[in-house]
């Protein structure tokens, strides 16, 4: 008669986010009466209009529960249903307005620390026919053991990589997942190789479903604590693809319930993938289709692109760094820049660049954003397919990446192994793809990349690899600059604003944000807006400033919540 029961049980059970037969937490976890526990908890779906019965028995001997979102959506504010220990409570709604949701329960009076296993989807499908589509839900378990020590898990569908599901596409085949963050953290999610359309995003009490104009493309998105979100995407190359949170924190060797060991720790670095990467990570393979070739390529540009190690000149305590080659002649052995060379490339044409590693541990090389062949994507032990997969570029070794660049727009390049280490040391740079008939003009289009100095705390920002005032940019009253942010730092959004600098006027001024991760917005997304932009890990922004009167400007830049550490001053004309 139009009503779903559920039979919910919350009891202490044994987690194993890893191998069956390995380390394990001890959590509160949900399970269907009569069935086993499960992390996620059992997957709630109906359809709208559907009223919805749900038992939830509290078997914890000595805690009461509270259970959240069951409840009909759209929701003005939270509800829930406080469950005391041994009791059983019953809930009934109804489903309404389809999305994609999630509820979850707390346990009160025991210090569980970051025990986020207590989750479930709750997914409400609309009338009429429906895609076929996937349902993954992040959450994470941690212990403060003493102060120098966090034990944690990181997972999707109850499962760390390399333990994650390995998921299988087929070339043009269009994929649609629904993504539910049940943890207490923002995640910035990236899919490697394509770009995702995100069709929806939600909160706990609401789902907002993208008209077609509002839609649009992305390789790296948010996703706030307790957030949802809908994608579709369709791989039209085949080979091994991967789609994680891109903190840095949140796929390393100590995201893992149980890290390496120090005498391990070297060997989980600098092997392949299912060894140097841990935690919110998923693997896709996509085969060769019968009869499939890589598209040709016609006498391709090449470059050559040095990892090197050169004296620390700020707080990180190495120097490492990408030195381009410019004519004949290799760069100094111990050479680094305060900043990688922005790597100037133009839409359509072939591109080979060889990676040669002069530092003393192996290295890979990630193209984040760029539409390309898997093998050269920079998973060391991953990338590629079937028994041709990428190595680890090995010290005085080297490895060619093919890049042909479909569309013109920010990207970036960084380091894909030891990324902590490597990464805030100086392994990252931007890319920036121009038309063939419009060369890039560093007096009007300007490249911001946001980093890390080093892992020690407080996080110290570095612009361009730099932390001081530089020279002052110069610009003509009503001349248009283009203005491309990155964030490349291992974690923490970053915060860009232009405004005025005189003392008795600090407002904001305008810009045109135009493009997102690479991808043009489309023009009626295009729109005049406060030059205040945010951006999460491993995204990128491009806007269009346009500066009408004479007189003295700043663009800062600083962690989102905190003062800015980098300013630059802008003189217009």
């Amino acid at each position: 008669d139009g009503v779903r029961q559920v039979r919910l049980v919350v009891r202490m059970a044994r987690w194993y986010p890893e191998a069956e037969n390995g380390s394990y937490a001890e959590a509160p976890v949900f399970g269907e009466e009569g069935s086993a526990p499960r992390v996620p908890g059992p997957l709630i779906r109906v359809r709208t209009g559907t009223t919805v019965d749900v038992s939830i028995r509290n078997a914890l001997p000595d805690s009461a529960i509270t259970v959240y979102g069951l409840l009909t959506r759209p929701a003005t504010a939270s509800d829930s249903v406080r469950i005391p220990a041994g009791a059983t409570q019953t809930v009934r709604f109804a489903a309404g307005a389809p999305g994609t949701y999630l509820y979850h329960a707390r346990v009160h009076g025991v210090p569980t620390g970051e025990s986020e296993q207590l989750a479930g989807a709750l997914i409400v499908d609309p009338e009429g026919p429906l895609p076929a589509d996937r349902v993954f839900v992040i959450n994470i378990w941690g212990k403060v053991i003493d102060s120098l020590n966090y034990r944690n898990a990181l997972a999707i569908n109850g499962r760390s990589w390399p333990n994650t599901e390995r998921l299988v596409g087929s070339v043009n085949d269009t994929v649609h997942w629904r993504v539910i963050n049940a943890s207490q953290r923002a995640h910035p999610m990236h899919l490697h190789g394509f770009y995702f359309r995100v069709d929806a995003v939600g909160t706990a009490l609401k789902d907002s479903t993208f008209s077609r104009e509002a839609q649009r493309l992305a390789v790296t998105e948010q996703m706030r604590e307790r957030g949802t979100m809908m994608i579709t995407w369709a791989p039209d190359r085949p080979g091994n693809w991967l789609f994680h949170c891109h903190l840095g924190f949140h796929v390393i060797p100590e995201a893992r319930l149980d890290p390496p060991k120090a005498g391990e720790y070297h060997d989980q670095l600098s092997h392949d993938a299912n060894r140097h990467m841990a935690g919110l990570v998923l693997g896709i393979g996509v085969p060769a289709p019968r009869g499939w070739r890589e598209p040709t390529r016609v006498n391709p540009r090449r470059l050559r692109l040095f990892m090197q190690e050169g004296k620390p000149k700020a707080r990180a305590p190495r120097a490492l760094g990408f030195v381009l080659q410019r004519g004949d002649v290799a760069p100094a052995q111990d050479s680094t820049d305060a900043a990688a060379p922005v790597l100037l490339l133009r839409r359509g044409e072939p591109t080979d660049i060889t990676v040669v590693n002069r530092m003393p541990e192996a290295a890979a090389v990630h193209w984040h954003g760029i539409e390309l062949e898997s093998y050269s994507d920079g998973v060391a032990g991953w990338s590629g397919m079937a028994k041709r997969v990428a190595p680890v570029i090995a010290p005085k070794d080297s490895f060619v990446a093919r890049l042909t660049l479909p569309r013109a727009g920010t990207f970036i390049y960084h380091s894909h192994l030891n990324d902590l280490q490597q990464m805030t040391s100086g392994l990252y740079g931007a890319i920036v793809v121009t038309e063939a008939d419009t060369p890039f003009d560093p007096a009007r289009d300007h490249v911001f990349v946001s980093g890390w100095d080093g892992t020690a705390g407080p996080p110290h920002l570095l612009i361009n690899g730099d932390s001081t005032t530089a020279t002052p940019l110069e610009f003509r009253a009503g001349e248009e600059h283009r203005i491309r942010m990155i964030n490349i730092g291992v974690a923490g959004g970053s915060r860009f604003t232009i405004r005025h600098a005189a003392p008795d006027d600090t407002s904001i001024v305008s810009w045109r944000l135009v493009a997102k991760d690479g991808a043009d917005l489309p023009p009626h997304q295009i729109l005049t807006r406060p030059a205040r932009q945010s951006l999460t890990v491993g995204e990128t922004r491009d806007a269009i400033v346009s500066l009408p009167t004479p007189g003295e400007y700043e663009l800062t830049v600083g962690f989102v919540g905190m003062k800015p550490q980098y300013r630059r001053r802008i003189m217009v004309r």
